[in-house]
């Protein structure tokens, strides 16, 4: 596993809001997560097929058009509630997302399918307070060179089958997502959207700067995390992006 640094979460990051699309929640934020070597991976899919997996409070969120769904593998440091210091053997570990895009009440945000997690206690934890589709996983990730080499095989007890396996790095300079644009669209979101555990909508917002993007290259020799979603791509290969890192905080889930 990569040796980061603890216990330097970049609280500046308060203070940069200007580029949000609406105002932070009035309400204290709850936590803080700090986002490594994250790689986009996105796919293009149909509407209508996608419209039958997302749960119907929620509104598709389409670009000119079309729908995408994203596998996105990446390792955590500073998860921690607020004004509780981080630990690292329970603060940092991996987790691998498959998402796709929504929006409710004016305020577009993340729908997920899975997440999957190096950590039990994160898995169970998120589970239980969050009503999130989280597995464990076994999960290794080594840099070098700037080349990220990410695996996962999700834990047979805990869910359906789902491993990724790849060799991911940057091809260029960081760059800040243009709004409009499609890049803006897939990664510019501050709204988890999800249902609680008497199937009620909910929406948890977040806060990060602009998000520092790459443009990427990938490897990938597994993937079979779209599977459980059973839907059938319509872009090949996919379009990747690269992060190094992204600071956020998080705030409690409110119905909508």
């Amino acid at each position: 596993m990569p040796k980061l640094p603890h216990h330097d979460f970049n609280y500046a990051i308060l203070d940069e809001t200007g580029h949000r699309p609406w105002p932070m929640p009035p309400k204290p934020w709850v936590m803080t997560q700090t986002w490594h070597m994250l790689l986009f991976a996105h796919w293009r899919v149909d509407p209508a097929a996608l419209r039958a997996r997302v749960p119907a409070p929620f509104d598709l969120d389409v670009f000119d058009g079309a729908a995408w769904i994203a596998v996105v593998p990446f390792y955590m440091t500073n998860v921690a509630p607020r004004l509780v210091p981080s630990i690292p053997s329970v603060s940092a570990f991996p987790e691998l997302n498959v998402r796709t895009y929504v929006t409710s009440g004016g305020k577009p945000g993340v729908y997920f399918f899975s997440l999957d997690a190096g950590s039990g206690l994160a898995v169970r934890a998120a589970r239980t307070l969050l009503n999130l589709p989280y597995f464990e996983a076994e999960m290794t990730v080594d840099e070098s060179n700037e080349r990220v080499r990410y695996s996962s095989t999700r834990e047979a007890a805990s869910g359906p089958p789902a491993d990724f396996a790849g060799l991911y790095r940057p091809i260029s300079d960081p760059f800040s997502p243009t709004p409009g644009s499609l890049e803006y669209f897939l990664t510019e979101r501050y709204s988890l959207y999800a249902l609680d555990h008497r199937g009620r909508p909910y929406r948890l917002q977040i806060h990060h700067p602009p998000w520092p993007l790459q443009q990427a290259e990938a490897e990938i020799t597994a993937n079979t995390m779209l599977e459980p979603v059973q839907l059938q791509v319509l872009s090949e290969p996919p379009l990747l992006h690269f992060s190094r890192r992204q600071d956020m905080v998080a705030w409690m889930p409110e119905g909508i």
